[in-house]
């Protein structure tokens, strides 16, 4: 195909691609914002503020007085879920449009797949949202619910790439250097949720812990954030002596979201757990997903023509 031919093909879903970039921007925004409200959900004890699932309870959808703040603060955050399907719908749509038009192009093909990912995602949340309330907050289905939101805000990452990420590049030589920060960063999330199953903010003060030693744990993930400062910081080092100015970019933000993240988290530790760090810890998980996945895009060459 010519440039000229490349060129009419990609002028159907010009509009299109303007009109996904700030729903795909909501969405990365609402999906770490959901990061956020259900971690206030966990830290306030309203985990169980609506004791059930579809319903807040027996009797109704939505929150009553009698389930005073902790029901109010639940149902917030299941109202928010909402949201979430009104963007992830929206940005489906205008994908599905974008494909209609040029639906032999592998350019629209790619966004619409990614788009899909996040629309399914998001009822995906919310069913797994109710078995931790039927299960009375089980911290493993806990620590996967969080997880789900830190792999959506990935995927969202990879979408905003494919609608606008810069033309680079990339540095194929350090491929695997980057996977092994990505592997190793979703290793140290994973142990983050471990530890906070052990640990005392367990969304609700009847349900259960994992029975594992917090103090044992907070090592373990410990001994995993600091191989992962190493192998970023060695990325970094690469980046800068391989000339890749957009990897080093990308690994520079995660190294100090690293950094920040190690902070919070020793005085958080030290300080008994306050439940504002722990939050701000929480956001910076989300913050550090988003970052280690430009990372490993940042490694792969990108070339609209």
């Amino acid at each position: 195909m010519t440039r000229l031919d490349q060129s009419a093909d990609l002028r159907p879903t010009s509009g299109v691609r303007r009109l996904a970039w700030p729903l795909a921007v909501a969405n990365l925004v609402a999906n770490i914002g959901i990061v956020i409200t259900g971690g206030a959900v966990r830290l306030t004890g309203s985990g169980l503020g609506c004791p059930t699932w579809p319903r807040c309870t027996d009797d109704s959808y939505v929150a009553h007085g009698e389930l005073g703040i902790h029901g109010a603060i639940e149902f917030g955050n299941r109202l928010l879920t909402f949201v979430l399907v009104v963007l992830a719908v929206a940005l489906w749509v205008v994908m599905l449009v974008g494909l209609v038009r040029s639906w032999r192009s592998e350019r629209e093909w790619r966004p619409f797949l990614l788009a899909t990912t996040v629309a399914l995602g998001i009822p995906a949340q919310a069913i797994i949202g109710g078995i931790t309330v039927h299960t009375d907050l089980n911290p493993w289905i806990v620590s996967l619910h969080l997880l789900v939101s830190m792999a959506i805000i990935g995927v969202c990452v990879v979408l905003l790439d494919e609608l606008r990420g810069p033309d680079r590049d990339g540095s194929p030589r350090l491929a695997a250097l980057a996977w092994a920060v990505f592997a190793v960063t979703w290793v140290v999330l994973y142990l983050g949720t471990v530890v906070t199953g052990s640990g005392p903010h367990s969304g609700d003060l009847d349900s259960r812990r994992t029975g594992l030693d917090p103090q044992v744990m907070s090592h373990v993930h410990a001994a995993a954030v600091y191989l992962l400062l190493a192998l970023t910081l060695g990325l970094a080092v690469a980046a800068r002596r391989v000339g890749s100015p957009t990897l080093a970019r990308a690994v520079l933000l995660l190294l100090v979201l690293e950094v920040a993240q190690g902070v919070v988290g020793f005085v958080q530790y030290f300080t008994d757990l306050p439940e504002i760090l722990v939050g701000i810890h929480m956001l910076g998980a989300a913050l550090v997903s988003a970052s280690v996945t430009w990372v490993v895009l940042a490694v792969r060459p990108r070339h609209r023509g």
